[in-house]
């Protein structure tokens, strides 16, 4: 590999214009790619399988209005007064403005709502009070029909007595036919009775039948009592809005036309905020926040290479890089669905690998360039030596990376998948473009300070000091590793979920929008649960309608309930949804016990109506993800544990090394997580890094983490203790060669990772709620591994093992290859002279040493 990357190295610096054109073409081509076949990001993160997305599924389905998207937008008046008049007919002809934005299906007046429920109530209270009074009127018809009814039994009494008394003395027949007439008219009165009674009869049945249906909607308004569109001081009004796609198909263009559309009309005295759905914008991938970080990498570099060509080289690879990464993974947007964090990650990857890769090769070719090596020659040995480490290290990250789709969660092994894809752009750039952009900047990388210090500066340095890591090494060890269990402490109470509106920067109108529901309506109001329940086959009308507040009433039951409302029924009565919304809000450890509370009720349900219920909606998603995240990062954790194991045996050639190795990455992920937690989910120093309202970590947070600080951990290790194995192999005793090692590496290592951390800080600022947790524990991990385990606990723990740290079994030595990671095969044939570390940054690169004899410990 190192031969093969020596003479890459050479051509891209004899044909620099092709290796550009070839670069150039490149970006043009996934430029080209990303116009045609770009789509939508979204930020809705989905797990086939899980009951949620199957519930999703099937109301797509069986109510397609279920699946629509939605988003609210809230007003409410700043002298904290009612609505005036006039401000609520603004406020009208503002959502009627929204209604005809596109991608617009409908919008609910908060208004019209509130009116509406008001009548409802009304219409009940009425239909109650006529219910009273109609069984009144019954029961007063009933005792006139009974009196009637007497009356008529005793003169058909009367008549029947007289007509027996005539028949007696044979009355004469003009007697008789009086007596019929009376007979008839009795009997007319009679009929006439039966008529009435059969009509009070009905009427009866009438207000019997309307019983249930007005005992019904009285139960399903009070399941709704707490619900409202408009406060009850009158103060803040929420209107909703129905989109016509889903709503991750939901575009940046529609919801940005119907913000317009509200924004374009003036209503007087009140403020306007929208939710999340509507406002967050994640069309724009990189904002100030990143810049900034950048900034911080480009004067970390030009302190330590001195020219601003020199400093921006790396800086212009890690741009090109993230350019040709981000085009390339947006291109296929359109064909799969891409959360906003995937070329994020991508991002952050490739700004952080791409200025360190570039920059072990330029500082290789600038400290050769200082010792009189021709041009070509130096940036071919570079390439081969360093640019040989480079694909090593690069090549741990992208498999760590690409370990992701072992999860078997699709849209995080899309991440890992699109990271590694960075990185791998990154590494390429780094052998081809940067020995291309080398050669044409020539001499004109070195400062004239730099050529004169190297010109001063002897061959040979002497003694130098010994750091605390192998001085005292068991009080480092003991000190470092207890003060990282410390800080890892938190971790031990991590509880994961996804962002949701509280999560805004605080000055944000989705921010505001979810604290004026929070204080108006109800902190549950913001993230409402979906229920969906299975009704018996072959369901009536009446049946299906009894059964809806049957149920009803069973999950309002339920503890952390504020109100349910029946929100809608398939054309054939077989499927029921019901918004439930929870007393706390949706990312709340109350809203998650009760949706496990609400799943486990339907084993009861189904005994007692016949009624199956599950949970989807956004809140229930969130939860089934974060708990699909927790089951997966176990399986995880072990393979890259594995994995690391086996990289490090492969390389150092050596049984403990390793070991030692993924004991420090376990040290500093434990701690990264731990930081996250006391940050992000306690809130301590919630003022410094922008965290507001503490909440539960990134579900996907600690499984990234897992990923992607392995492989960082592993290139540092590389880059460290390469030099040290190197050292020792060329004959220096286990404990200088450590010292020796150390010392070659440190300064690069250490401007790498000022360079990386810099890089993710910038992240840690960023307008997306999702990232900035992520930049942080990246940031963090990096800190944390690069200078307390890479830099202090390694070197202590080797210096304590001496030799014992390089032993490894003979049958297994001579079955493992020899990856010649740092290219020693080519510094053999170049013979290059000794360094005379002219760069005043404590060496060469990592891994950097020269053919030595054995020399007295601590003598350079």
């Amino acid at each position: 590999m190192a031969q093969l990357l020596y003479r890459l190295g050479r051509f891209a610096a004899r044909r620099a214009w092709t290796v550009i054109a070839a670069w150039a073409a490149v970006l043009v081509i996934t430029g080209s790619a990303f116009a045609v076949a770009g789509g939508q990001l979204t930020t809705a993160i989905t797990i086939p399988g899980t009951e949620t997305q199957q519930l999703a599924d099937r109301l797509r389905t069986e109510l397609p209005d279920a699946g629509h998207g939605t988003g609210r937008i809230v007003f409410r008046t700043e002298d904290g007064e009612p609505f005036t008049a006039e401000q609520r007919e603004q406020i009208d002809a503002a959502l009627s403005a929204a209604g005809g934005s596109p991608g617009v299906q409908a919008v609910l007046d908060p208004f019209e709502a509130q009116d509406e429920r008001r009548e409802q109530a009304q219409q009940l209270e009425d239909g109650r009070a006529q219910l009273a009074d109609g069984r009144d009127r019954l029961e007063e018809g009933r005792a006139q029909l009974a009196e009637a009814e007497a009356a008529l039994e005793e003169n058909q009494q009367q008549l029947d007595d007289a007509r027996e008394q005539a028949e007696e003395a044979d009355a004469p027949g003009r007697v008789l036919d009086e007596l019929d007439e009376r007979q008839e008219a009795l009997d007319d009165a009679r009929a006439e009775l039966e008529r009435t009674r059969t009509e009070l009869e009905a009427g009866a049945g009438e207000l019997t039948a309307s019983a249930p249906e007005l005992e019904r909607g009285e139960r399903l308004l009070a399941l709704a009592e707490d619900i409202r569109t408009v406060s009850e001081d009158g103060t803040t009004a929420m209107a909703v809005v129905t989109f016509t796609a889903e709503q991750q198909a939901v575009t940046a263009e529609d919801k940005d036309a119907l913000q317009a559309a509200v924004d374009g009309v003036d209503v007087d005295g009140v403020e306007v905020a929208y939710s999340t759905e509507i406002a967050q914008d994640i069309s724009q991938l990189f904002g100030p926040a990143e810049v900034i970080g950048v900034v911080i990498a480009a004067v970390v570099l030009l302190a330590m290479l001195g020219t601003l060509v020199a400093a921006g080289l790396p800086i212009l690879m890690a741009l090109v890089g993230v350019g040709v990464g981000a085009l390339a993974t947006l291109s296929f947007s359109g064909v799969v669905e891409m959360t906003s964090v995937t070329p994020m990650l991508g991002l952050m990857l490739g700004l952080a690998v791409g200025i360190d890769y570039s920059l072990f090769i330029l500082n290789r070719h600038r400290q050769q360039l200082l010792r009189g090596m021709d041009l070509h020659e130096s940036i071919g040995l570079a390439t081969g030596t360093s640019g040989n480490a480079v694909v090593f290290a690069g090549l741990t990250v992208i498999i760590a990376l690409a370990a992701l789709n072992v999860t078997g969660i699709p849209f995080l092994g899309l991440m890992g998948t699109a990271a590694a894809s960075f990185v791998a752009v990154a590494v390429l750039i780094a052998i081809t473009l940067t020995p291309a952009l080398l050669s044409l900047v020539g001499p004109r990388l070195l400062s004239r300070r730099a050529r004169v210090r190297a010109a001063r500066t002897p061959a040979h340095r002497g003694e130098r000091r010994e750091g605390v890591a192998t001085r005292r090494p068991v009080l480092t060890l003991v000190a470092g590793v207890v003060a990282l269990l410390l800080v890892a402490l938190p971790a031990a109470s991590m509880r994961l979920g996804l962002p949701d509106g509280s999560s805004e920067p605080a000055g944000s109108t989705q921010y505001r929008a979810y604290q004026m529901i929070d204080e108006k309506f109800g902190a549950g109001t913001n993230g409402p649960v979906l229920v969906v329940a299975d009704l018996p086959a072959d369901t009536g009308a009446e049946e299906a309608a009894g059964l809806q507040v049957a149920v009803g009433e069973e999950l309002m039951d339920r503890e952390n309930v504020v109100s349910v409302l029946p929100a809608g029924l398939s054309e054939d009565r077989g499927t029921a949804v019901f918004q439930v919304v929870p007393a706390d809000g949706p990312a709340d450890e109350s809203t998650e016990e009760l949706v496990d509370d609400l799943r486990a009720l339907s084993p009861a349900l189904e005994d007692e109506y016949g009624v199956a219920v599950g949970v989807t909606g956004q809140t229930g998603g969130n939860i089934d993800v974060s708990q699909k995240l927790a089951d997966a990062l176990p399986v995880y954790l072990l393979v890259v544990v594995g994995l690391s194991l086996v990289l490090m045996v492969l390389v150092f050639r050596s049984v403990l090394v390793p070991v030692i190795a993924t004991a420090g990455f376990m040290l500093s992920l434990f701690a990264a997580f731990g930081a996250v937690v006391a940050i992000y989910q306690w809130g301590w120093l919630g003022a410094l890094f922008g965290v507001h309202d503490p909440g539960p970590v990134l579900s996907f947070l600690p499984t990234l983490l897992v990923g992607v600080l392995f492989g960082l951990a592993m290139d540092y290790q590389l880059f460290l203790v390469s030099g040290m194995r190197e050292a020792y192999v060329h004959g220096r005793s286990a404990r200088a060669a450590v010292r020796e090692g150390l010392n070659a590496g440190r300064a690069v290592v250490t401007a790498a990772a000022i360079i990386m951390i810099s890089v993710f800080t910038g992240f840690v600022f960023s307008h997306m709620a999702m990232v900035r947790p992520l930049g942080f524990g990246l940031a963090f991990g990096v800190l944390v591994d690069a200078f307390v385990v890479r830099m202090t606990l390694i070197p202590a723990a080797m210096h304590l093992l001496g030799d014992k740290a390089w032993w490894l079994p003979r049958g297994l030595d001579r079955l493992l290859p020899d990856v010649d990671v740092e290219g020693d095969s080519l510094r053999r044939d170049s013979a290059p002279p000794a360094p005379a570390d002219p760069s005043g940054w404590g060496g060469a690169e990592p891994g950097a040493v020269p053919e030595r004899t054995p020399e007295p410990a601590g003598v350079r």
